[in-house]
């Protein structure tokens, strides 16, 4: 079969470029995807980053705020309990402390339905009545006055004052006024370690120096209240102020950081966008430059393998000419093996109907006197004249003593001919067989009945072999096999002469045939001395032979393989030093491409 190079080219280099292309399209668009995916991960880490200042600033305003409110409480309880405490707050506090509370701590607290420890009814109503009965002692109208005038018009929304109990002893909210505030974090801290305590709340509804307010942002401070001139704790005052416009401007500053933020990450996504484009245009032109650059190479190998392609096929042109006249050179070697042997054959009947012919010429002429005897008899009896006829009878009896003489014999003759027939029919059944293994006069593919074919090849190979070497055909009954005869018979007739030149004495080759299948089986057998173990892997090798120089050329079973293989078949051999040799050829009854054989 014949390798097309440029059809299996395009196919494999089309099929490679198309993978080249779209593994190029794929990485392409891997980057694609990453270079978007990093912009995304730039423009959400920026976003993270815009949103984390926003809010680092926001808690950090509101814990500056918060700071600097709590140090403005401190400085203002010291200047109120400078100004309230010794006068009128210390004595107050002495006389609330002698009102009992634990009578109300004693009563146990209860589990309500979230199943956090509240107080019960009662122990609410007996810390109202402490309450009351604080609010009832002599100097709370006027502490109360006081502290109302002092704090009118800032920014202290409400004060507390607790004793070192954790009761509340003033409030200017006076509901809240003898409330137990001793588990409260803040009092503990003020109390208890003299330490500040400030948060930031906001408050629906919270009742001021002013009146009710609603939706304040407040700073309540748990500050300790310490004796004038020294260091020891003897109250603690519970201080909220209104940051409400404090903390607006805050939220302000916040909102204008997420609007700038927010406008930051649009111009980002726009650049983004914009360098995707142009990262999606570049990769659009190098896949472009690739293909035309790939497109520029596949035409380039393109010529160079249809040119390869035009010298391979006249490299195949030039070696199947030298093959054939290679084939042509074997067979003809065959061919003159052949002739000899035919002519040697030839040359009895030729010889023995020669000197027949050239002896029933001779007898012709020798009975040409009879016959004009025979003539002359019959003009003398048309005679009527005596005399004439006593003279002619005389005549004929000498000429018939002289026919006599001559002991000219017609059954030999006959006989003479007889041979004569015979020679000419055995050189024309060598002609006829001839004829028949040249296959000169039919198509170079037909469909052919191989036992005949071998027969004409046994008879004509029997013209070459040795007197001492017998050829036994063993043929069984075949269909016709379709295939080039001359050929197959070019290949029968040297296997046969191989077996023939196998034996250096008397032998017997041995032709059968068999069905084996779809194919049909055809075996040359031979006695010979073998085939070495050496010589066996060359034996289809061209120009490889064991015999001397001049007697072998080396190109019969290679051409005979080559034959074999071109009719869809195959060609086997078994050997036996010392027992001989036997070649299997097995061929297809039926072949699939006829065009390499009607070469």
């Amino acid at each position: 079969m014949q390798f097309r190079l440029v059809r299996y080219f395009t196919l494999a280099s089309l099929g490679m470029f198309g993978l080249v292309a779209l593994s190029l399209i794929y990485f392409e668009h891997l980057q694609g995807q990453f270079f978007k995916q990093t912009s995304d991960e730039q423009g959400t880490f920026f976003s993270e980053v815009q949103q984390s200042f926003a809010k680092q600033q926001d808690e950090s305003a509101r814990r500056d705020l918060l700071s600097i409110h709590e140090a403005g409480n401190v400085n203002l309880t010291r200047l109120f309990a400078n100004a309230l405490w010794e006068k009128d707050f210390a004595p107050f506090v002495a006389s609330v402390q002698a009102i009992d509370v634990q009578t109300c701590r004693a009563i146990a607290d209860i589990t309500d339905d979230k199943g956090k420890k509240v107080a019960p009814p009662e122990k609410k109503a007996c810390f109202t009545d402490v309450g009351n009965r604080i609010m009832a002692l002599p100097a709370f109208k006027g502490l109360d006055a006081k502290v109302f005038d002092s704090m009118k018009k800032s920014t202290v929304f409400k004060i507390k004052v607790f004793d070192l109990r954790g009761i509340t002893v003033y409030s200017s909210e006076h509901a809240q006024i003898g409330e137990d505030k001793s588990a409260n974090e803040g009092w503990r801290s003020a109390a208890l370690d003299g330490v500040p305590k400030s948060e930031l709340t906001h408050r629906g509804k919270f009742s001021a120096f002013e009146g009710v307010v609603e939706n304040r942002d407040l700073i309540g401070s748990y500050l300790p209240v310490l004796e004038p001139g020294s260091s020891r704790i003897v109250g603690v005052f519970e201080v909220y102020s209104d940051v409400t416009p404090f903390l607006k401007q805050i939220q302000q500053t916040s909102e204008q950081i997420k609007l700038t933020a927010v406008e930051n990450q649009r111009k980002l996504e726009e650049a983004a966008t914009t360098n995707q484009t142009a990262v999606d245009a570049t990769s659009y032109r190098q896949l472009a430059t690739i293909a035309g650059l790939l497109a520029l190479l596949f035409a380039a190998l393109l010529v160079i393998v249809r040119r390869a392609e035009k010298v391979i096929q006249q490299q195949e042109k030039d070696r199947a000419h030298a093959h054939q006249q290679l084939a042509q050179s074997e067979k003809m070697a065959s061919l003159g093996q052949m002739v000899a042997g035919v002519a040697h054959q030839l040359n009895t009947p030729l010889a023995f109907s020669q000197n027949n012919v050239l002896m029933v010429k001779d007898a012709l002429q020798s009975m040409e006197l009879p016959m004009k005897v025979a003539s002359r008899l019959s003009t003398i009896l048309e005679d009527v004249d005596g005399d004439k006829v006593t003279l002619k009878v005389s005549q004929l009896k000498a000429n018939l003593e002289k026919l006599q003489d001559g002991n000219v014999d017609v059954s030999m003759l006959q006989a003479m001919l007889a041979d004569v027939l015979e020679g000419i029919e055995q050189m024309t059944e060598m002609v006829v067989n001839l004829r028949d293994f040249t296959r000169l006069d039919r198509a170079a593919v037909a469909n052919a009945d191989l036992n005949k074919s071998l027969h004409t090849v046994a008879y004509i190979a029997k013209t070459v072999l040795p007197k001492n070497i017998e050829l036994i055909e063993e043929f069984a009954q075949l269909p016709d096999v379709e295939c080039n005869p001359s050929q197959l018979n070019q290949v029968f007739l040297n296997l046969i002469n191989n077996a023939a030149q196998a034996m250096d004495g008397p032998g017997k080759i041995t032709v059968r045939t068999a069905t084996d299948g779809d194919r049909v089986r055809i075996e040359v057998q031979d006695n010979g001395h073998g085939i070495p173990d050496d010589v066996l892997p060359h034996i289809f090798d061209l120009y490889y032979t064991t015999k001397p120089t001049g007697e072998g050329t080396g190109l019969g079973l290679p051409i005979a393989k080559d034959i074999i293989t071109q009719h869809g078949g195959e060609i086997q051999v078994s050997t036996r030093i010392g027992v001989g040799t036997t070649f299997t050829v097995l061929l297809p009854v039926r072949q699939q491409a006829l065009s390499a054989l009607a070469a």
